[in-house]
């Protein structure tokens, strides 16, 4: 279970896991938008990478988080970590919301 340390980090990286343990480029692009067939993640990333979808895309079912995948993420992170996933989760969704909004492609300069 992942738990506050001094040099630990919360939130799982997934772009490090493609790119230490996956393909390199376009690849391991795909292999993040095809987390659930992907061989390079693990248990603990696949929750991280559940609850992400289901905090991303809450207008796509009735229960917009279901239970089983708070549930296995809650397996997997202890309340300080499941605390910081659901701020990066909310952080990444913001900026991609105001990309979106102002049409700003991520990581080009504002102008």
């Amino acid at each position: 279970m992942a738990s506050i340390g001094p040099t630990r980090n919360l939130v799982p990286d997934i772009s490090r896991t493609v790119t230490a343990r996956g393909p390199p480029g376009r690849a391991g692009a795909a292999a993040r938008a095809a987390w659930r067939d992907a061989p390079y993640f693990t248990a603990a990333e696949r929750a991280a990478l559940a609850l992400t979808e289901a905090v991303t895309r809450l207008s796509d079912r009735a229960d917009p988080v279901p239970d089983e995948v708070w549930e296995e993420a809650a397996r997997h992170y202890d309340e300080p970590a499941l605390a910081a996933l659901i701020i990066a989760i909310a952080n990444i969704n913001v900026w991609n919301r105001l990309n979106v909004t102002t049409r700003q492609v991520a990581g080009s300069a504002w102008g």
